[in-house]
């Protein structure tokens, strides 16, 4: 979904914000220095997991149960940052989503609004019942 003109105006405002405070770590989230950081984390993930493979098995193998259970949460942390890690990577040529246009910006506002509601409502609650004492 496009963004309104508001909300591109309002975007532009945060980028030029944010290379004004810090432009090394703005340059740093640009499309492909996110990607090439999304690919490294990936990839040590990888790394990381195929060691907690060895771990188990080296566990297994000395006969260590302790050794062979830091070689499974090893692996069951690196998967974790691997496919989280994968799942936020852009896709080449894709430029990165903006907080306010992403599906996770978009289901916190229905969250707040709803949270919103429930307040909303049990104020009113509190009103008509102190109301009809």
């Amino acid at each position: 979904m496009p963004l309104s003109e508001h909300e591109q105006r309002m975007l532009e405002q945060m980028e030029r914000a944010l290379y004004a405070e810090d432009p090394k770590f703005a340059s740093a989230l640009e499309g492909s220095g996110l990607r090439t950081y999304t690919r490294r984390r990936v990839y040590q993930a990888v790394a990381g997991f195929l060691v907690g493979i060895a771990l188990l098995m080296a566990g297994m193998v000395a006969q260590q149960i302790w050794v062979s259970v830091v070689g499974f949460l090893v692996m069951l942390g690196c998967a974790v940052l691997a496919v989280t890690g994968w799942r936020k990577a852009p896709k080449p040529g894709e430029q990165p989503t903006a907080p306010t246009g992403s599906a996770g910006a978009r289901r916190q506002t229905r969250q707040r609004r709803s949270m919103m509601d429930r307040i909303e409502q049990r104020w009113q609650r509190r009103r008509d019942e102190q109301g009809g004492h």
